[in-house]
């Protein structure tokens, strides 16, 4: 008896190829650009903090006019009384820029969109910069309106004794600010902390530094090498020396360029929630 093997056929069954999928083109850095300085816009309190810059000019341009002797103003008078304003408002857009992705509880959906996060933070100090000096221009246009005006009223002409150089430095004292406010902002991750943080700064530790320079003659000789305000503030006055120069460099550094880096450092690394 002959037993019959009988070979089962296999089914050969084909391996699937996986797809290529096209890897998608990262975000152009101009639409993140753009995206971001509309969503620094497109809140109320945003939209209405943007707002006062041009309010807050045209009311200390209107009070200087109206309050001041007009016979001797001239154009640093406005320059100053629009300066005091732009100080304060300016660094809290800088403080906001960073902070409304987590009081508005954005930031997850930004950082999901762009997964390169500091693409986002470039764009945002891009356009907090840019935001501030062409703040500062509208500002001064502003105050040579109300020159004109003081010109025209009073008879008398015009006084134009704000130079470029001094102008430059009026920017270069408010970017500085908004830096600050940017940095806390980083560093907090908080509107209401990061803002505090903000005027403690400029206004608490002033005081402080006042105090210990009365009480120190060394403070008092070197605060300068340590104290921001101090040295910031010089920038409206006039020409800096070379000295006062490195002492505003040493604590831009201290103040600013530090603060920022661990503020950076902190967001890169945190988990968003």
């Amino acid at each position: 008896m002959t037993a019959t093997t009988v070979d089962a056929a296999t089914d050969v069954v084909p391996a699937r190829t996986a797809r290529n999928r096209p890897v998608p083109a990262p975000t152009p850095y101009r639409r993140v650009l753009r995206v971001e300085l509309r969503k620094m816009f497109d809140t109320r309190s945003g939209y209405w903090l943007m707002a006062s810059i041009v309010i807050t000019s045209v009311i200390a341009t209107a009070l200087t006019v109206i309050l001041g002797d007009r016979g001797t103003l001239d154009f640093e008078d406005f320059a100053a009384a629009i300066g005091s304003p732009m100080s304060i408002v300016l660094p809290i857009i800088g403080v906001l820029a960073v902070t409304s992705e987590w009081s508005q509880r954005t930031a997850l959906t930004t950082f999901t969109l762009v997964p390169h996060r500091s693409r986002v933070l470039s764009a945002k100090l891009v356009n907090t910069l840019v935001i501030g000096l062409v703040s500062m221009v509208v500002a001064l246009g502003v105050g040579a309106l109300g020159n004109l005006l003081t010109s025209v009223i009073t008879g008398n002409d015009a006084i134009w004794n704000v130079s470029a150089g001094a102008f430059a430095q009026i920017v270069l004292a408010n970017e500085l600010g908004m830096l600050l406010g940017f940095a806390l902002g980083l560093l907090f991750r908080n509107s209401p902390a990061a803002v505090v943080g903000y005027f403690v700064v400029t206004m608490v530790l002033p005081g402080l530094s006042g105090a210990l320079a009365s009480a120190q003659q060394w403070w008092a000789d070197n605060a300068a090498w340590f104290d921001l305000n101090e040295s910031r503030f010089l920038l409206f006055d006039g020409s800096l020396t070379g000295q006062e120069w490195a002492q505003l460099g040493l604590t831009s550094v201290l103040w600013i360029a530090l603060p920022l880096l661990l503020g950076l450092r902190l967001v890169l690394r945190s988990e968003v929630k």
